[in-house]
């Protein structure tokens, strides 16, 4: 893969809902150039080239990362407070995509940068439209400064 088109990273450990989100974006025509990282660890890794992802370039970032809260090996507050403390990476754009309704969650991915809390909606026409507006803003709209 070429690590520099890289548009989303989603950081998901649920197998369903992995394929939920991927079929969601391929019907908003936003399915390519996605690396999907499986826990926290190979998330971390993928973002600062560590790892299986030592070779890629940690200056071509994703555009939005998509990140769940409960994963195994590193959690997703870890995973946030790493991306978010980094001058290389603090500006990338995370949306936490979560079951996590819990109070507290969302306090503390605020707290840390989170750009945005969406709490993934059962049924997924609701799911896909939630999608489509937060690509749309993230992909398309937002600017990010030039590294």
């Amino acid at each position: 893969m070429n690590d520099s088109v890289v548009e989303i990273l989603l950081v998901e450990d649920n197998p369903e809902d992995i394929e939920l989100t991927l079929r969601a974006l391929k019907k908003n025509k936003l399915a390519n150039n996605i690396v999907v990282a499986e826990d926290g660890e190979e998330a971390l890794d993928f973002i600062f080239a560590r790892g299986k992802y030592r070779d890629r370039s940690v200056i071509c970032s994703p555009k939005v990362i998509l990140l769940d809260l409960k994963l195994p090996k590193v959690s997703g507050i870890e995973v946030l407070r790493e991306i978010k403390k980094d001058p290389r990476t603090s500006m990338i754009p995370v949306v936490i995509l979560t079951s996590s309704t819990q109070e507290e969650d969302i306090e503390e991915s605020y707290k840390l940068g989170a750009n945005s809390y969406i709490v993934k909606p059962v049924n997924f026409e609701n799911f896909i439209q939630s999608l489509r507006q937060m690509n749309d803003y993230w992909l398309v709209l937002n600017r990010l400064p030039s590294r």
